[in-house]
């Protein structure tokens, strides 16, 4: 497995670098919405990897091995010696199909041999709890699914997804591996403190939560964020709600807000908020948000020893409260994996894993998580 990692101008191709694996099989690419919209930098690619599958999205800053970045796109370029790639995708208008969408993709890419999965999904259009679930049940049992969703910085405006076509939204794509050369390791970690009162999810659908503790879910926002409430849904990035259900209460998920209804007084999350389940407003502490970052990558290298490359996806809302410390959480991770291992990734609207060493995908907000991905000749 050979890796080339390449930051990009949008309009004339590698920054002050040259293509070499022209040969790659997979190239997976981020960048800003702006950067990705007019599909030069898709055609750019195309002629310089013109055997591979193509894999990307629009995001909230792209990250390059130790760096942070907000211009352009980032690359990174696969050729594999015993792994064999499989690209699907899906097309969806409504939160609504997440889960036939998801369970669509899985069956496409269910075959013997299936090591792993890794998706992209438009971020604004989809549950991401039930795209999560669709795959999974889709694909089989012990795939080991991972990726995120499409972000556009703290606008909610639009996000792209490119899979084998010109990125553009309203798309899922997703890639199947297939062989036994092929590991896939993950983790995932937040490091945001909870505040206030444990509350009950009273009235919910699916990721519209509309009371919690017979109120409704908005009007206890606003009364927390204050004046930062007019800033809303962007402003809610910053104080993230966990969920939990009572009964497995070490089985928490975090999520985050995507938009609010001022007339049904409700807010629509990226995941879903059951009925029954605790939640519990967050609130972040810089210095615990990068050690939650270094934890996501000691579970991920723990997992897969020896990984040849590491896929970073953390949230929008990490990006946002860290400001110009955002390095920082980058800077934590990439120590635990090791300097030889190369790694790119971008920030999102929501992290795709599974919440354990083994089990199945769960969507995830406000995380850092981490994918090693290694091959090993056979």
């Amino acid at each position: 497995m050979q890796v080339e990692l390449l930051n990009w101008n949008a309009s004339e191709g590698p920054d002050g670098q040259s293509v070499e694996n022209r040969d790659a099989d997979l190239v997976m690419y981020f960048g800003q919405r702006e950067a990705l919209a007019g599909g030069r930098p898709f055609d750019k690619l195309c002629e310089s990897y013109p055997e591979a599958l193509l894999i990307g999205c629009s995001t909230g800053g792209q990250i390059l091995d130790n760096a942070f970045g907000e211009d352009d796109m980032v690359t990174a370029a696969i050729r594999f010696s015993d792994t064999k790639l499989q690209l699907t995708s899906a097309d969806i208008r409504d939160p609504n199909q997440s889960y036939a969408c998801g369970k669509t993709i899985g069956a496409d890419l269910k075959a013997d041999g299936l090591a792993g999965i890794f998706v992209l999904s438009d971020g604004t259009m989809v549950n991401g709890s039930d795209l999560a679930e669709g795959i999974a049940d889709g694909a089989g049992e012990n795939v080991p699914i991972v990726g995120g969703l499409a972000g556009d910085g703290d606008r909610f405006e639009e996000t792209l997804v490119g899979a084998g076509d010109r990125p553009r939204s309203g798309k899922i794509g997703a890639i199947g591996f297939y062989g036994n050369a092929i590991r896939f390791g993950h983790g995932s970690e937040g490091g945001w403190d909870v505040f206030g009162p444990q509350r009950k999810v009273t009235r919910s659908s699916g990721n519209i939560l509309y009371e919690l503790d017979g109120q409704p879910a908005l009007d206890l926002y606003e009364r927390y964020l204050g004046e930062e409430a007019k800033q809303l849904p962007g402003s809610a990035l910053l104080y993230p709600l966990q969920v939990w259900d009572p009964e497995e209460p070490d089985n928490n998920v975090v999520r985050t807000v995507l938009n609010v209804d001022r007339e049904a007084r409700s807010m629509t999350f990226a995941g879903n908020v059951p009925e029954g389940f605790l939640a519990q407003l967050m609130r972040g502490n810089l210095d615990r948000l990068a050690a939650g970052a270094a934890e996501a990558a000691r579970q991920a290298g723990n997992s897969v020893p020896g990984g040849q490359l590491a896929i970073m996806i953390s949230c929008i809302g990490r990006r946002l409260l860290m400001g110009q410390r955002v390095e920082e959480e980058i800077e934590a991770a990439s120590r635990e994996l090791g300097s030889e291992m190369p790694h790119l990734g971008f920030y999102s609207y929501g992290e795709i894993c599974p919440r354990f060493v083994s089990g199945r995908p769960r969507l995830h907000n406000q995380t850092m998580t981490i994918s090693v991905i290694s091959e090993h000749s056979i």
